[in-house]
C-alpha cells in the first residue's frame, strides 16, 4: 500500500488528505491543530506527533502550508532529515518562485525527487477531489507526480521545470483577482444605472463579458447558488489569501521587470479590504466594498 505523509490540514489540506485516504492509500497526517488531527483520524488517517514522524517510511510526502517560510522550515527541519531518499516530495502550497526553486535544489542535492504543484479550485474542489494542479518538476518525474496527485485532481498539468508550477499559480491568481474586481465593478455600475442584477447576469454570462468570476463564483448573491456570496461570503477563498497571492505576483513582477499595472491596483484594493477587517471573508466580498455597503471593522 502506498504510504503518504500529508503535512498541513487547513481549509484546503484537510480535504486533499481525505481524498488520498479514500483512494486506499495509507495516510499519516500532521498539523499543529489538535482538532485537525482528530478530524483526520475520523477520516481514516493516522495522526503523527510531528512532521518528521509523518515522513518516516513515506513513499510520497505532500505539504500544504500557508507561506514560503513554513515550507522552507518544514523541509529543512523535518522532511529532508526523515523521509526516505526514494520518497517523492510534492509541495502544493502557493509560495514564491525563487523559494520553490530553493527547496527543490536543497532536496535534489540530497537525492530527492521534488515537484512544486500549487492548486486551483478552492475548498469545494479540495473536498470533491477536483482540483487543478500546476506542476513544476523534471519531465522524467512527471508520471509519478501525476499518479501521486490523481486522487485529488480533475486536471494535472506540467508547466515546466522546478518553480514553473508556482509561476503559473501566481499568474493565474493575479488574473483571478483582477477579474473578480472587474466583475464586481460591473455589478455595482449596473445597480447604479438601475439594471437588475439577475438581468445583468443573464446577459453578461452569455455575452463577451463572460468570465469565471461571473459564471462560477458570482459575487452578487443569487445568480450562482453555490457561490460564497450566498453564504454571507463565508468559506471559499479568503480575501487575505488573495492579497498574499497578489503580493507574490507584485514581487515577481518587480524581480522580472514585467509591467502589471492592473495586478498592482488589485493588490491595493484587496489590501484595503483586508485592512478593513474582512480578510477572513471570501474574496468576492470585494463587491460589497465597491458598493460601499461594508461597515469598517478594524481599520487603522
Amino acid at each position: 500500500m502506498t504510504r503518504v505523509a500529508f503535512i498541513g490540514l487547513g481549509n484546503m489540506g484537510s480535504g486533499m488528505a481525505a481524498n488520498q485516504a479514500k483512494a486506499g492509500r495509507e495516510v499519516v497526517a500532521f498539523d499543529l491543530s489538535a482538532d485537525a488531527l482528530a478530524r483526520a483520524k475520523e477520516q481514516g488517517m493516522t495522526p503523527a506527533s510531528s512532521a518528521g514522524e509523518a515522513c518516516k517510511d513515506a513513499d510520497i510526502v505532500i505539504t500544504m502550508l500557508p507561506a514560503g517560510q513554513h515550507v522552507r522550515d518544514i523541509y529543512l527541519e523535518a522532511i529532508l532529515p526523515n523521509a526516505p531518499r526514494d520518497a517523492l516530495l510534492i509541495d502544493c502550497s502557493t509560495i514564491d518562485v525563487d523559494g520553490a526553486r530553493t527547496v527543490a535544489r536543497d532536496a535534489s542535492m540530497q537525492g530527492f525527487r521534488t515537484a512544486d504543484a500549487p492548486v486551483s479550485g478552492g475548498t469545494a474542489a479540495a473536498t470533491g477531489g477536483t482540483l487543478t494542479f500546476m506542476v513544476g518538476c523534471r519531465e522524467q518525474d512527471f508520471a509519478d507526480v501525476e499518479e501521486a496527485l490523481k486522487p485529488m485532481a480533475k486536471a494535472i498539468i506540467r508547466a515546466g521545470d522546478s518553480g514553473t508550477g508556482q509561476a503559473a499559480k501566481i499568474c493565474n491568481n493575479m488574473l483571478l483577482g483582477i477579474s473578480m474586481i472587474a466583475t464586481s465593478e460591473a455589478f455595482a455600475l449596473a445597480e447604479s444605472l438601475g439594471l437588475d442584477a439577475q438581468k445583468f447576469f443573464d446577459i453578461s454570462s452569455k455575452a463577451s463579458g463572460q468570465n469565471w468570476s461571473m459564471t462560477s463564483y458570482c459575487p452578487w448573491p443569487g445568480p450562482v447558488p453555490a457561490a460564497p456570496s450566498n453564504r454571507d461570503y463565508e468559506g471559499g477563498f479568503a480575501a487575505a489569501m488573495m492579497l498574499k497571492d497578489l503580493k507574490l505576483a507584485y514581487d515577481a513582477a518587480g524581480i522580472s521587470g514585467a509591467p502589471t499595472p492592473l495586478g498592482t491596483n488589485a493588490m491595493v484594493i484587496f489590501d484595503d479590504l483586508v485592512a478593513a477587517g474582512y480578510g477572513g471573508k471570501d474574496f468576492s466580498i470585494v463587491l460589497q466594498m465597491l458598493r460601499g455597503t461594508l461597515p469598517v471593522l478594524n481599520r487603522e
